[in-house]
């Protein structure tokens, strides 16, 4: 076990959750890590703890560096589990310290434990309090992605301690963006961003905009790797996911019986490329539906394709149609298309989810049992015509 000292005084004292698969609904094949930081000054601050079965870790990794009791504050920038589950053993360990946290911080964290002898200090957008040599100043960021949310700010190191905002589902040895490859690291934060934050797109506009004001060297967030080194580039992506901006890119995504859907599929495909479009292509017997959102979170279509069953659709399309109306924001463009025997609903099925999503439906394609090669090149020319 060890601990890592970030800046000088302090330490990065999460943990790392090595075999997480499934994040309420996302899968997170590279696991994740609950990141908790701990300062000390004249006043000693930690900020967030961890998930509760790795409780005895998170306590053993702070005693390295100070006894528990001296800890004078506990910032609880969000109370959803993965960040406040340790907070009981925390408490009972730390009796004199401080609560730090927002408005409805304060009520969650109510409804979640026994918060009866806890001294709690509510705190609002532009309050600080000071450590000795540090401050810590704190922004409300509600609903990015809980009404409780708030980021931390120290203004002498040039720190953000951004919560959820900008951080990855990512078990590593490393701690920093320039110790893996750039690539692997965005594209965990923007599955990140996909799955969980793009909801509040509008609130992160907002979010961002109060952090320019702040001059920022590191970002310290609640899952993944730290930002120190391209702080620029995940500004810069998270400016683009936030206003929705899309790349001439469709995505492609089916299931199907016997084949005739997926026939479709693919003449939907051979027009956007035939117009130079980007595009992903998923059948959803071999992919998960969070993995699919990750592309669609930038993309200018979006297609989807499932034959009729039992006067319905596809049980995985209708659960990927759940998916996207919990997450996408309006303004994509759709297609809806398969195939069916005695009874055509299943586009009158998947185009309800499209208009409670706010997605425009531009064409829709759906064939009566077994597509045959006129009618395969039918939707290819009529789709180039639209797109």
């Amino acid at each position: 076990m060890k601990v890592t000292e970030i800046v000088k005084n302090i330490y990065s004292v999460g943990v790392s959750d090595w075999n997480v698969r499934n994040f309420h609904g996302y899968l997170t094949q590279r696991g994740s890590s609950y990141n908790s930081y701990l300062i000390i000054d004249d006043k000693i601050a930690l900020i967030d703890t961890v998930k509760a079965p790795f409780t005895k870790e998170f306590i053993d990794r702070i005693s390295l560096i100070v006894p528990l009791d001296k800890i004078d504050y506990v910032v609880s920038n969000h109370v959803e589990m993965d960040h406040s589950g340790a907070m009981p053993e925390i408490m009972k360990r730390c009796p004199n310290a401080v609560v730090l946290t927002s408005q409805s911080g304060e009520k969650e964290h109510k409804l979640h434990y026994d918060t009866s002898k806890w001294n709690v200090r509510v705190v609002q957008s532009g309050d600080s309090v000071s450590l000795g040599k540090r401050t810590l100043s704190f922004l409300m960021t509600p609903m990015v992605h809980w009404p409780d949310n708030m980021v931390t700010y120290c203004p002498e190191d040039k720190i953000l301690f951004s919560n959820d905002a900008f951080g990855q589902h990512y078990a590593s040895a490393e701690y920093y963006d320039d110790e893996l490859p750039l690539d692997l690291i965005l594209w965990e934060a923007k599955k990140y961003y996909a799955n969980i934050v793009m909801p509040y797109s509008n609130q992160v506009v907002a979010a961002l905009e109060a952090a320019s004001k702040l001059d920022i060297k590191m970002i310290a967030p609640s899952h993944g790797l730290i930002w120190r080194s391209h702080i620029d580039k995940i500004f810069a992506a998270y400016n683009d996911w936030s206003h929705a901006k899309s790349s001439k890119k469709a995505v492609i995504v089916y299931d199907s019986m016997y084949g005739s859907t997926e026939k479709i599929a693919y003449a939907i495909r051979d027009a956007f490329e035939s117009k130079g479009y980007d595009y992903k292509f998923f059948d959803l017997k071999s992919n998960h539906h969070s993995d699919v959102i990750t592309d669609c979170l930038d993309a200018e279509y979006i297609c989807v394709g499932s034959p009729t069953l039992n006067k319905n659709i596809m049980p995985s399309v209708a659960s990927m149609l759940t998916y996207i109306q919990g997450l996408i924001v309006k303004g994509k463009k759709g297609i809806l298309f398969g195939s069916y025997g005695w009874a055509p609903q299943n586009i009158k099925v998947m185009q309800r989810y499209f208009d409670e999503s706010g997605i425009d439906l531009v064409a829709s394609y759906n064939n009566n049992f077994i597509p045959n090669a006129e009618y395969l090149k039918s939707v290819t020319k009529d789709l180039e015509t639209r797109i």
